[in-house]
């Protein structure tokens, strides 16, 4: 298991320009990572992330050209194609703020653990961009419904950790507390489990989004063939027919 910190913790935990880079890049690395088995993401201290620093990033982004606002749109939304590609589960432990891209980045992740006190917010609109941003509006809509989608998009406004809950954006809900423990705990059990096939059910769930019933169908069909091959599939078998437990490889 692998835990990545927001360690910013004077500023809340910001991002920065190098930051972003420094994600993208570790969650494209995971790809040839198999030792790597699932992905824990905290926040320092009380905040998860409050998203991109206002003097580090805000403010040179101003005065940036066509070109250089591109570029770093673009890094920014590798980092989300980055976290969605790789095949490990990963897990955001999300407790005080997490807004702007923090909040983006809690989104990407493929299950979100939240408190009480967690407070989510899309704040784009807030400094004059629009929602559509490291792809809030393509996969918010599919976590939350669009028309709340549209609302936490349109008006920036935050989401209370009871509201994040209810709505589906968090998976399960913590203690302050016991957030941590939890959250490694169930990264632990997801490090255990069958991780070859951990990572197809994390494929096919962002590939089906842009497909039809009947190919998706199909698709599943081949993918859990072939995973029927698999060592895991036999270990599974073989543990049952002893009454044990099965100890997974993800093979």
């Amino acid at each position: 298991m692998a835990t990545i910190t927001l360690d910013r913790p004077a500023k809340k935990n910001a991002l920065t320009f190098e930051s972003y880079a420094e994600l993208r890049d570790t969650f494209r690395a995971l790809v040839s990572t198999p030792a790597v088995k699932a992905v824990l993401f905290t926040g320092a201290g009380d905040n998860f992330c409050s998203g991109g620093d206002v003097h580090e990033i805000i403010g040179p982004l101003v005065s940036m050209n066509d070109r250089e606002l591109q570029a770093f749109t673009q890094m920014t939304g590798d980092l989300v194609i980055a976290m969605i590609s790789c095949p490990q589960v990963v897990i955001a432990a999300v407790d005080g703020v997490c807004v702007g891209a923090g909040a983006a980045v809690a989104m990407a992740s493929d299950l979100r653990l939240g408190t009480a006190r967690s407070r989510v917010a899309f704040l784009f609109v807030r400094v004059g961009l629009a929602g559509c941003d490291m792809g809030a509006c393509a996969m918010l809509p599919r976590i939350v419904g669009h028309g709340r989608a549209a609302d936490l998009l349109y008006s920036g406004r935050a989401m209370s950790g009871e509201e994040a809950h209810r709505v589906g954006f968090f998976n399960r809900m913590c203690e302050p507390g016991a957030l941590a423990s939890e959250a490694r705990a169930l990264a632990g059990e997801l490090a255990s489990g069958p991780t070859a096939a951990h990572a197809v059910t994390k494929r096919m769930l962002v590939e089906e989004w842009s497909m039809a019933l009947v190919p998706a169908i199909e698709s599943e069909a081949r993918a859990q063939a072939a995973l029927m091959k698999s060592q895991d599939f036999k270990r599974a078998y073989d543990a049952f027919v002893k009454k044990e437990t099965p100890r997974f490889e993800g093979n």
